[in-house]
């Protein structure tokens, strides 16, 4: 697979708190350029990659729900949800509440998935963050039958906000669990073709990187996203 394969794969991601409307903007004209599957950006940013995207359908509008830690209610993550479409979101990442999973609370995180799965259908695809790094693999596979359970479209591995990203151990172990109908994310840490690669044979369908342009150009990049 190519570089030029590998970008209709890519979440084109800047999730920093610091990142400003210029950064945005130049995010999204690049998703345009390279042909990526996305741009994943905080909500407060979905109605300015909305306007950039507008003509540029193939190219998904997507944001992040309860991150990124995934400690608000389910009712707050279906109200971002609704609020983060009402402004052109196709696409949204949520996090799961990893307390509730850890405590064997799975009634919780199927309720708090479905929230945002309800809030979504027909207008938006739900991928599941379950946060790989702070998970046992019991609680891995448990965490991804519960977004599949729920309805969920994709699970994904990371924040890339917490103690680690993706592997490949990590994706083969949640395309196992999850079969071949429903999408799964590698995100964090992916930073060149070649991790990538790495992540697409062990059975991801998308991959979450700040460092697009540089996985496009075959380049490797710095960022640690």
């Amino acid at each position: 697979m190519t570089q030029t394969a590998i970008a209709p794969l890519i979440d084109h991601t800047l999730l920093k708190a610091d990142a400003r409307r210029e950064d945005i903007i130049k995010l999204a004209e690049e998703a345009k350029t390279y042909g990526f599957a996305s741009v994943c950006v905080n909500p407060g940013f979905v109605s300015t990659v909305y306007e950039v995207l507008k003509d540029t359908p193939q190219v998904k509008v997507c944001t992040v729900i309860g991150f990124p830690l995934g400690a608000n209610t389910p009712e707050v993550k279906a109200f971002e949800t609704k609020d983060a479409i009402a402004n052109g979101a196709t696409e949204v990442d949520m996090v799961i509440n990893i307390s509730a999973l850890k405590d064997g609370n799975d009634d919780y995180v199927a309720a708090d998935i479905k929230a945002v799965v309800d809030a979504a259908k027909g207008k938006a695809l739900t991928k599941v963050i379950i946060e790989t790094c702070l998970l046992t693999e019991e609680e891995k596979v448990r965490a991804c039958k519960l977004a599949v359970q729920a309805g969920a479209d994709f699970v994904k591995t990371s924040t890339g906000f917490s103690t680690g990203g993706a592997t490949k151990e990590d994706i083969a172990l949640m395309r196992k669990t999850v079969g071949p109908d429903v999408g799964v994310k590698a995100s964090g840490g992916v930073r060149s073709a070649e991790d990538a690669l790495v992540m697409i044979e062990a059975g991801a369908s998308r991959i979450g990187t700040s460092g697009g342009v540089a996985i496009a150009k075959g380049e490797r990049s710095n960022s640690s996203y």
